[in-house]
């Protein structure tokens, strides 16, 4: 039997054909239901045009998605995304958003991608595509032209916070996980210090609390390791900079260019972030999500699954 599938990137597409005893990662890719042979190739790509169009690039505006995942080593889907955030800045004005984007959503792009989300990187593993395929996937999801991706692991995510000698959260109530680790962690009303391990279990923390409210807390603690790293001057100096780099690069994936200290240094100086708090966005079944079910597991999509009303969110935030 023969097998064809269709793989986009931003800006081209291509096609594997693959005999009876395809390589391993095909396989895979049938089994996870986004690889599924397909008769005509053009009339998926026709629908996909037609109902999630690719967002042309935009000179003025600059969009990084960023991936966290638990890690390739971590059998309990360590390959999804656990957190998904989508930075946008305005080159001219110099605001800033930061959107969460719930892992939970749902969504059919056909002959590209068909489920939640958070599976969206896994699935472009599977097709060596990581980087491509998930900012395809999400440019056309959010109808923003995704510049750049960052993806990180949970080692990368505690190496960063212990870099910077910690963060510091002040909390407005009291936070206190009992279930999820097989022991309690909590912290106090007001000021805390938290090292690495710490801010990861305060960002993962989901069993007391909704898949919203940790959301909520993954931007805290993002806004907290940007604040700290301006604040201790490790953005605009290359000797504190370099060795952060250097203790991460094994767990972060990226195309975007941290690596070169001269560029980064001067993207910072260009974001002030005293005058420019980055607008926080929450997609959550308070404004624009629904709850419900499919095949018996708990997804959300648009209401009324409008994605014109999720597109315009996306759009809105730099407003």
């Amino acid at each position: 039997m023969i097998f064809l599938y269709t793989i986009s990137t931003l800006g081209k597409s291509s096609r594997v054909i693959t005999a009876e005893n395809p390589p391993w990662w095909q396989k895979v890719g049938l089994f996870l239901n986004f690889g599924l042979p397909i008769s005509s190739s053009r009339e998926q790509k026709e629908i996909l045009d037609k109902n999630f169009p690719l967002p042309t690039e935009e000179e003025n505006r600059w969009d990084v998605l960023i991936l966290g995942i638990r890690g390739s080593e971590d059998p309990d889907g360590g390959l999804l995304s656990d957190s998904i955030l989508l930075f946008s800045l305005n080159k001219e004005t110099g605001k800033s958003g930061l959107t969460s984007i719930p892992r939970d959503i749902y969504a059919e792009m056909p002959g590209l991608a068909k489920g939640k989300v958070n599976e969206i990187y896994e699935k472009g593993i599977a097709r060596r595509k990581a980087l491509d395929f998930s900012k395809e996937a999400f440019s056309r999801l959010t109808a923003i032209y995704i510049d750049n991706v960052i993806i990180f692991d949970f080692k990368a995510f505690r190496e960063i916070v212990d870099a910077l000698e910690g963060i510091d959260l002040n909390l407005k109530k009291p936070f206190e996980e009992k279930n999820q680790w097989g022991y309690e962690f909590s912290l106090p009303v007001g000021p805390n210090h938290l090292n690495g391990q710490e801010a990861l279990y305060f960002v993962r923390s989901r069993y007391s609390t909704s898949d919203f409210d940790r959301s909520l807390r993954q931007q805290q603690v993002i806004l907290a390791i940007k604040n700290k790293a301006f604040s201790a001057g490790i953005l605009s100096n290359p000797l504190k900079l370099g060795p952060l780099l250097k203790s991460v690069t094994k767990n972060i994936m990226t195309d975007l260019n941290i690596f070169d200290t001269g560029h980064l240094i001067k993207l910072a100086n260009s974001f002030n972030p005293k005058e420019n708090e980055p607008a926080l966005g929450h997609l959550s079944t308070n404004n624009i999500l629904d709850q419900t079910f499919q095949d018996d597991i708990y997804i959300l999509r648009p209401k009324n699954n409008d994605w014109q009303l999720f597109r315009k969110y996306f759009k809105d935030i730099l407003n």
